[in-house]
Order: C-alpha cells, then sequence, then structure tokens
C-alpha cells in the first residue's frame, strides 16, 4: 500500500475519532482543577455563599463589592500556611486577591460541607 492511501487512512480513522470525543464531551460540564488551589476555589463557588454580619458591614463601606468577592474566588491564591484549619464543623480558607481598583484584600472563607461563609475581609 502506497504512503497516499496509509495517510488517507490514518486522516479518516483520526477525523471519526474526533467527532466521537467532541460529541462525548460537548454536553457535560467539565473541568480540568488538578491542584488544591484550584480545586479549593472551585468547590467554594460552588457552593450556596453566605456573609457573616461582619463581612457585611465591611461591603457595606463601598470600597469593595460583591464582584471583587467573585473575582477572588475564581482568582485569587489560597494561603495553604494559615489555611485548613478546623472551624466548628467547617475548615478556614485565608484567600488573597485584589479588588477591581487593584487594592490587596484578604478573605477568611469558612467551608462546611453544605455552604461556604465569608467570615472576614481585610484590606492590605
Amino acid at each position: 500500500m502506497k504512503f497516499a492511501h496509509r495517510f488517507a487512512y490514518y486522516l479518516v480513522g483520526l477525523i471519526m475519532g474526533l467527532f466521537v470525543v467532541a460529541a462525548i464531551f460537548s454536553g457535560k460540564d467539565t473541568r480540568c482543577n488538578y491542584f488544591p488551589n484550584a480545586r479549593v476555589l472551585n468547590d467554594l463557588r460552588n457552593k450556596p455563599f453566605y456573609y457573616s454580619d461582619e463581612a457585611s458591614q465591611v461591603l457595606a463601606e463601598k470600597w469593595i463589592d460583591t464582584i471583587d468577592i467573585k473575582n477572588c474566588l475564581k482568582y485569587g491564591d489560597i494561603d495553604f500556611d494559615k489555611s485548613n484549619k478546623p472551624v466548628g464543623n467547617g475548615k478556614l480558607y485565608v484567600i488573597e486577591g485584589k479588588t477591581v481598583k487593584n487594592q490587596e484584600i484578604i478573605l477568611n472563607v469558612i467551608n462546611y460541607s453544605e455552604k461556604a461563609v465569608l467570615d472576614k475581609i481585610i484590606k492590605k
């Protein structure tokens, strides 16, 4: 068999395989969170999110908004040296991030099995 024929068979098989893979993964909401930081942030984003009274008071000061909180939960960095400490039935996570106005903030979030609670907002 000539090289051109073998190459044509290879391309046909490759294209059919790509269609099968595209059909399998097209309807699913797949995420590849391999690193601990991404896994914890994804877990916090997917749970019902509540604010403590102290965090609500800081949000009322208008230098920070809920959009900044959501951005920190998406792009923030977790300080694992200060995190993973048990608080009641949950674990405390310290997330470092920035506001839209480029102000550095620290979020203390308590991760329970059924919800996540923003405990404190600290301006750096």
